[in-house]
């Protein structure tokens, strides 16, 4: 794991010399992505300069540094990530006559590169990564994105200098750069707590999406993204050849692929331990961990002291019957808040999942004893975790049923019924599905209004992801008409594409990248979409729960009695402490004149404000997105940025 950064001067107007000097200094911004090594390589007759921070995972000697130049010369690579399946590629790239210097990924996927060409060699490589590709004879610049978006890579102009980074921090030390805001990222940020792909908080830089890969070239300039990967494709042909097996052949095809999965992540030349939360995911990951290792597996877990959110003790007794080495910290509310000022720096652009804060505190403390952690994230998008796949589940029987003018009609009736009423409908019906009841009935009643209105499948999508009342972008680049799959599917494929990436991968990779963690996604690999896809949609009716067929394989390793309960993840307080501990920051930030200085809208921020003081409604999300925006704007925009506001967004 590591930082890349680099620029082309187009005009090649750089000297050697100043190059090298903006290479480091983008360079050195990350750091905290790879404190082991650093290298930046130039060359002032093409007007380039590539950085590259290290991490040490696999060749921990000399050989593995980067930027690192292909045997024939031609290429010249700086990469962030593992490539997985580097030993098999390796064997046959040798078959073919070629000799190795080292024993790292990189350089693997180099001259697979240079034997088989980029797109190739992208089809073959197995792994999460970013990377940045200078190919001397053509003179051009690749980029590419690993196929889930587990390496985030940022690119785009600062006056006439291509640019590019792992994180935005390296682009802003770029004398060149401006920092102008980009109002509809801001607006798309606060109807859904991150800023999905292609955009990013500038108005010149955008993200490289997942499974992408892009060229900038001396002659042609910057190219269009193109799509080597796509996992609705994925998705279309599993349909469209759904496993003939019974089920305990399923579950134990499902077993297999996800070995070979957690195996595959398991290679590292340094410690390596997973986070478990005691939930089905990370449960599963660390049970097939163990499974295949000769030790006790190293897992680690935080919990909140006196809360009733605390799943420590669960992961506890996870961890018992695996005979893991497990630690646990418990930390106050006190400890959690103290880390909320380094969130804006953190996270690099306006980003408000609130659970960044246990994923950041578990990222310190694994760190602490390891530099890899395997993480169970993925599986709620690929197995089919999220309750709003029962409202897709729903919208899909309503459009059997009822024709288009039939369901608004219906939707007016459900928002201005009595809420008691529509309530205990709601909760029989997710009691019958085998998932929780809603904690917030008001929200659930205004989704099931939202369901039955809504006329497209992401439009759908995006009310059910999303929290003010701001535009929402509706997922054109990934969903265009009817996806050829079911509406769950659908719904699947787009948290996919956009939630996980966008929100979950960001999470993960910002703070364990943080304490230079290195951490691993097993349940994202392409195998295991591939065959998931092949199952009969994982949603649970008629006593049957969520995830079913990933439950099934986690129970060969793990009673069920000590796995089956609702599903909390890492979460944390946030309601109370923005009542309590930190209701006074939260009131600085949100005083009207502060909002107004932010180009925002005070009145239904104060309003959502007020009425989650007085406890008539739990608008934490709302709040917390505010907060968050506001945090970044005052460390990114008074400190050398020349940031130009945005007119006013919609709240």
């Amino acid at each position: 794991m590591c930082g890349i950064a680099g620029f082309v001067d187009v005009r090649r107007a750089t000297s050697s010399q100043e190059l090298r000097r903006i290479g480091t200094a983008m360079g050195h911004t990350l750091r905290h992505r790879g404190p082991d090594d650093e290298g930046v390589w130039v060359d002032p007759s093409a007007g380039i300069a590539l950085a590259h921070r290290r991490l040490s995972i696999l060749d921990l000697s000399a050989a593995g540094h980067q930027p690192m130049t292909s045997a024939c010369g031609r290429y010249t690579m700086v990469l962030n990530g593992e490539i997985y399946n580097f030993t098999e590629l390796r064997r046959s790239l040798e078959n073919l006559g070629h000799r190795f210097r080292g024993h790292s990924d990189t350089e693997v996927l180099l001259e697979g590169i240079a034997e088989w060409g980029i797109e190739q060699a992208l089809a073959s490589a197995d792994g999460m990564f970013a990377f940045a590709l200078w190919d001397a004879a053509l003179r051009e610049l690749h980029l590419a994105r690993d196929r889930f978006g587990e390496k985030p890579l940022y690119y785009g102009w600062a006056k006439r200098h291509f640019v590019f980074a792992s994180e935005l921090k390296a682009i802003r030390v770029h004398p060149a750069f401006d920092g102008e805001l980009d109002s509809e990222a801001i607006n798309h940020y606060l109807g859904l707590g991150f800023i999905p792909a292609p955009r990013s908080i500038y108005k010149s830089i955008r993200k490289l999406c997942p499974g992408h890969r892009l060229v900038w070239s001396a002659d042609r300039g910057v190219l269009e993204p193109v799509e080597y990967w796509s996992a609705l494709r994925v998705l279309q042909q599993g349909s469209k050849r759904p496993f003939k097996g019974d089920e305990a052949e399923a579950v134990t095809t499902l077993d297999s692929v996800l070995r070979r999965a957690v195996r595959s992540r398991m290679h590292a030349d340094v410690p390596l331990g997973a986070f478990l939360s005691g939930g089905i995911d990370s449960s599963t990951v660390v049970a097939l961990m163990q499974a295949q290792s000769t030790r006790p597996v190293q897992t680690f877990t935080i919990g909140l002291r006196q809360d009733a959110l605390d799943e420590a003790h669960h992961a506890k007794k996870v961890a018992a019957h695996l005979g893991t080495d497990h630690v646990e910290l418990h930390v106050s509310a006190d400890d959690a808040a103290a880390i909320i000022p380094t969130l804006a720096a953190i996270y690099d652009e306006p980003f408000s999942d609130s659970s960044q804060i246990p994923t950041l505190l578990v990222s310190r403390l694994a760190r602490r004893s390891v530099t890899v952690a395997l993480s169970g994230d993925g599986g709620d998008e690929i197995f089919g975790g999220y309750n709003r796949y029962v409202w897709g589940a729903c919208r899909e029987v309503l459009d059997r049923i009822m024709p288009p003018i039939a369901r608004s009609a219906l939707a007016q009736v459900v928002r201005h019924a009595p809420e008691r009423w529509t309530a205990a409908a709601l909760a029989s019906a997710f009691r019958l599905c085998g998932r929780a009841r809603p904690a917030t009935p008001q929200r659930a009643l205004h989704r099931l209004s939202t369901v039955l209105g809504c006329s497209a499948t992401a439009e759908l999508h995006a009310e059910l992801i999303g929290q003010w009342h701001a535009p929402r972008p509706l997922a054109s680049h990934w969903a265009s008409g009817d996806l050829g799959v079911s509406t769950v599917r659908s719904l699947m494929y787009l948290d996919t594409v956009s939630y996980l990436p966008d929100d979950i991968l960001v999470k993960l990779d910002r703070a364990s990248m943080a304490v230079s963690l290195e951490t691993r996604v097993p349940l994202l690999d392409p195998h295991v979409l591939a065959f998931a896809a092949q199952l009969p949609v994982p949603l649970g009716f008629l006593g049957r729960k969520a995830k079913y067929y990933l439950r099934q394989v986690l129970y060969r390793y793990v009673p069920r009695e000590i796995v089956d309960r609702p599903k909390m993840g890492f979460s944390i307080p946030m309601h109370r402490w923005l009542r309590g501990g930190l209701r006074d920051w939260a009131e600085a930030l949100l005083a009207a004149p502060a909002l107004e200085a932010a180009g925002l809208n005070p009145e239904p921020v104060r309003l959502a404000w007020h009425q989650h003081l007085s406890r008539r409604m739990n608008a934490e999300g709302e709040i917390w997105s505010v907060l968050m925006f506001q945090a970044w704007m005052e460390t990114h925009c008074a400190h050398g940025v020349a940031a130009k506001l945005p007119a006013t967004t919609s709240i």
